[in-house]
């Protein structure tokens, strides 16, 4: 006899008054205490939520402190077999589990799709680990992003910082219609994020965000703006700059965020690198 069908649950822990208070207390104490730092990009309604990297249960953990300070409801997808488990799986249904079950590929996206679509004019986060396991893997699952696009919802970047004790969501991210360039600038952003077993990330951390002044960081966006690509006239011109050193910019296509490009007439275009792109998204909650 086949197994019955999870339903996912409306009603879950964030739900419940004195329960989300408590720990609501419980997490802005132990946050206080062990010097993490909730964040959140500010932007209201619900969206596609990736979580990355994933390398712990800790991850979960710390993602849903975040959310429950800030008063976000969350869903998170989790194997359906947890979700089978006596006890903890009813805990794990009540706590807003999303049961994933990978054989049943396109039932299972239609079933999440019309749920996101029954709530996505509430506060909402649908969280989702593109990495799919907390083991070593060589890429990502993309089913968040055909979501996302279904659904017509923004992606909302979130992360577990273990080097700097940051936990939530620091950009929403609007699709381009481009995916790769879209699935790319993504990852590049999390290449700058450590997890708690960084040697399990994918994609690989390399270290910190470069240390950019205002003047840089505004460099950046003003290439963005006018679509990656610009010549050192035109960004001095948006910045109203009257002057704009090509040492400065020499200086930025050094620390690998932007890349000279020798154009048809004499005068170079500087573009974005993704290592740029994913510099922007932490500098920027949205562009």
């Amino acid at each position: 006899m086949s197994e019955k069908t999870l339903q996912i649950r409306d009603k879950t822990i964030f739900d419940g008054f004195i329960v989300k208070y408590l720990l609501k207390f419980i997490f802005k104490v132990w946050f206080k205490l062990s010097g993490w730092k909730a964040i959140n990009s500010g932007h209201d309604g619900a969206g596609i939520t990736i979580a990355a990297p994933h390398t712990s249960n800790w991850d979960v953990v710390y993602a849903m402190g975040a959310a429950i300070i800030f008063d976000i409801k969350i869903y998170f997808s989790i194997k359906e077999s947890w979700c089978r488990k006596p006890v903890i799986g009813r805990l794990m249904m009540w706590m807003g589990a999303i049961p994933i079950n990978r054989s049943g590929a396109q039932g299972q996206i239609d079933k999440i799709r019309m749920f996101v679509n029954k709530h996505k004019e509430q506060h909402v986060f649908f969280l989702f680990t593109p990495e799919g396991t907390r083991g070593k893997v060589e890429k990502w699952k993309t089913g968040f992003y055909h979501l996302a696009q279904g659904c017509d919802l923004p992606i909302f970047l979130a992360k577990v910082d273990f080097k700097n004790k940051e936990s939530g969501v620091f950009h929403t991210y609007q699709l381009t219609g481009d995916k790769e360039q879209d699935i790319r600038s993504i990852q590049a952003s999390y290449k700058k994020i450590r997890g708690k077993y960084p040697e399990l990330q994918f994609p690989k951390y390399t270290g910190p965000l470069p240390e950019l002044s205002e003047v840089e960081s505004l460099i950046l966006k003003t290439i963005h703006s006018a679509k990656g690509v610009a010549t050192q006239f035109e960004i001095a011109a948006k910045l109203k700059a009257n002057q704009l050193s090509t040492k400065m910019l020499d200086f930025l296509v050094e620390k690998g965020v932007l890349e000279k490009v020798e154009g048809n007439d004499s005068e170079p275009k500087y573009q974005l690198t993704f290592a740029g792109r994913g510099c922007l998204l932490h500098l920027y909650p949205a562009l």
